[in-house]
């Protein structure tokens, strides 16, 4: 039989990996000592779905400055401790015959909360209380969480040299890609909508003005990690605001000539999500956002669609149609750390084929006889 889409390799400038099933980066909130270093926890969590057969793992969001945190346990890449300690977790993915690339992140007006774990507390952490002063485009508040202060342009050339810093610090430890975060309301998303965006100077006001800062961040990381890393961005593509609202916000038809434009700069990938900027009544079901990734293929970027993907036949359909050249299994992979394997067996492809470690081929799903 035909080899799965799913299971073709895809090169993305010097990194070939070796299938198109791909980890999202999801917030763990487990650097407990408060410091962004990565423990053993991050090295079990993604060492297993590097074992179960994922063709590259972005690391989840990891702050470029420590006030860039959407909470006390995250991770950072803001120190070359954060990056040491890093370079052991890809070590381990490399060694299962996997890539792996760091999301570079910065909260926003969305930081300085209680980690999101059930049952404990939630929303802001008071500054009285350990938490910190928020930045943002404006002075807008998320809903509930604490009111930003207004950047300044020296805030904002501050944080495009972190990215930069977080992106040399990554490559140092061995990543093999960087991701930009500016989906999910944190601050890049910020500047991109007109809900949370009121600027009227150069990097507020219309589309070039909103988009300007992702568009430095795209270009001071690109300086810094050079032409043989991939560098992708992932965006929210709708903000699913209510009809009743004056303005809908950062759309798909800005999301895609925002993809045409960092294609247009060298940009390897756009990981296309939604929402998180404002609250929102949101379509959830199988598949809900990759029409979105769909749109922003049209213009000739390669991309990742997310969301509700939960079986290999749903996701090998997002690539046959074109909606996506990659597709990224983020709670399913909760679930399921080997996702990809199963997926394999779903296929119809011999376990000979499947992405498994030599140690676990007595376990290999099989046809039975």
């Amino acid at each position: 039989m035909a080899m799965p889409r799913l299971f073709e390799p895809i090169t993305l400038r010097s990194l070939t990996v070796k299938n198109r099933v791909w980890l999202p980066p999801m917030c763990q909130y487990s650097c407990f000592a408060g410091d962004g270093v990565p423990t053993d926890w991050h090295l079990v969590h993604l060492g297993a779905r590097a074992q179960g057969g994922f063709g590259l793992l972005i690391a989840e969001a990891s702050a470029v400055t420590p006030d860039g945190r959407i909470s006390p346990n995250d991770c950072g890449i803001w120190n070359d401790e954060q990056a040491e300690a890093w370079s052991r977790v890809v070590d381990f993915v490399h060694s299962q015959d996997a890539a792996i690339a760091l999301q570079l992140a910065h909260a926003g007006r969305k930081a300085s909360t209680h980690p999101n774990f059930y049952g404990g507390p939630k929303g802001v952490i008071p500054v009285e209380e350990g938490g910190w002063t928020p930045l943002g485009p404006s002075t807008l508040p998320y809903p509930e969480l604490a009111q930003p202060r207004q950047m300044t342009k020296d805030d904002i050339a501050d944080v495009v040299a972190a990215f930069a810093a977080g992106a040399r610090r990554a490559a140092s430890a061995g990543f093999d890609a960087v991701e930009i975060h500016a989906a999910h309301g944190y601050l890049l998303h910020s500047f991109l909508s007109p809900l949370s965006n009121t600027r009227d100077d150069e990097y507020g006001g219309d589309f070039e003005g909103r988009t300007r800062l992702v568009r430095e961040v795209y270009a001071a990381v690109r300086a810094q990690v050079g032409e043989d890393m991939p560098v992708f961005v992932r965006v929210s593509a709708t903000e699913w605001a209510a009809e009743d609202w004056e303005d809908q916000g950062f759309d798909v038809e800005q999301a895609a000539e925002l993809a045409a434009l960092l294609t247009a700069e060298g940009c390897d990938l756009i990981d296309v999500s939604s929402s998180g900027n404002v609250p929102a009544r949101i379509p959830v079901g199988p598949g809900y956002q990759v029409p979105l990734a769909g749109e922003v293929a049209q213009t000739g970027a390669t991309t990742g669609a997310v969301g509700l993907l939960t079986h290999g036949a749903q996701a090998e359909q997002v690539l046959v149609t074109g909606d996506a050249d990659v597709v990224l299994i983020g709670r399913a992979a909760l679930r399921d750390p080997a996702w990809p394997q199963r997926a394999a067996f779903d296929l119809g492809m011999d376990w000979r084929e499947a992405p498994y470690p030599q140690q676990y081929t007595r376990g290999a799903f099989r046809a039975t006889h």
